[in-house]
């Protein structure tokens, strides 16, 4: 069914993201398919360069390349069909991105129930449910 299926990791919002990759490691199981595990990390906007050292950018991304590996382990798939990558930018241009860059045939992401501000504000989540060319699966905690 799913040859290749993208699931949105917010590493410092683990509660949601969990739920998702479970429901994305068992699609994976009954389809035979692979996981892509994709984390976007925000560009720190250049007015705050000058406060942090020359290598923060390298750095975070490392840092959440080592927690991506760490979440990518416990997936209960064999490795070879587990991959992962870390991102800079917007979340949702982002993950729309890798989709196509994976050729991913659907986008699992996690999101919290909604509440007033995300009718106001819009939500990642609808966004890539809007733009997507794939089928896109949100999980609700």
């Amino acid at each position: 069914m799913f040859r290749t299926i993208l699931v949105a990791v917010d590493l410092a919002e683990m509660n949601i993201a969990k739920p998702a990759i479970e429901q994305a490691a068992a699609l994976a199981e009954q389809s035979g398919g692979a996981l892509r595990l994709v984390n976007v990390q925000s560009l720190l906007p250049a007015t705050f360069m000058d406060y942090v050292p020359a290598d923060f950018d390298t750095q975070l991304k490392e840092d959440a390349q080592a927690s991506l590996k760490q979440v990518a382990e416990k997936v209960p798939l064999p490795h070879a069909r587990v991959s992962w990558t870390v991102r800079a930018g917007g979340v949702y241009p982002e993950i729309l991105a890798e989709a196509d860059a994976c050729g991913a045939d659907l986008i699992v992401i996690g999101s919290h129930r909604p509440a007033m501000s995300t009718y106001l504000l819009g939500s990642n989540a609808k966004t890539v449910a809007r733009h997507a060319t794939c089928s896109v699966l949100i999980v609700r905690t």
